[in-house]
């Protein structure tokens, strides 16, 4: 036999015992489960969180949404146009973004991403019934999922707020602009 042909293998032996069996089970789990949560938190848009439903893949799934607030709007929007959500908030993105997080979500993981935004006029706002009214529901939309929006006035020194419905008391005042 020549000296390159030799081939040398090794063995190792392991003794397990039930316990390092287990610990290395909840170690496995524990990574498992941090894992998921950071996948969750960085980015991808969530459908359903307790009972709001985000899904607005289609016209029927964002008159839903704002259904499930309490806003009646027709099916067709007033705008459709797509957006790119800032890779740098300034202080006027800084305090949109708050509102967001007020209503539970958070426009951060978003940083620098393409979206669409869809504006609806909304008919029923407290004070405001007529049909041309002049609210309007704002969408923030990727992948099929609600990630931000707001109720707005078109009024000079119109309001900001989030997405549900107003008690007959005008919202607070919010400057995004």
């Amino acid at each position: 036999m020549r000296r390159s042909e030799v081939k040398t293998m090794f063995v190792f032996s392991v003794k397990a015992d039930r316990t390092k069996i287990i610990a290395a089970a909840c170690a496995a789990l524990l990574v498992t489960v941090g894992i998921l949560l950071t996948v969750r938190s960085t980015g991808k848009p969530v459908a359903n969180d307790g009972d709001i439903s985000y899904k607005a893949s289609n016209p029927q799934e964002r008159i839903a949404f704002l259904s499930q607030f309490g806003w009646k709007t027709d099916e067709d929007p007033l705008e459709v146009a797509e957006v790119i959500i800032p890779s740098e908030f300034d202080t006027t993105y800084t305090a949109y973004n708050e509102l967001q997080k007020e209503q539970g979500l958070d426009l951060e993981p978003y940083k620098g991403v393409r979206a669409k935004r869809w504006v609806y006029s909304i008919g029923n706002y407290p004070g405001h019934t007529d049909s041309g009214s002049d609210i309007r529901a704002t969408l923030l939309i990727l992948d099929g999922i609600v990630i931000g929006g707001d109720i707005s006035s078109m009024e000079q020194g119109g309001f900001t707020a989030g997405f549900e419905f107003p008690s007959t008391d005008p919202p607070e005042q919010t400057s995004v602009s």
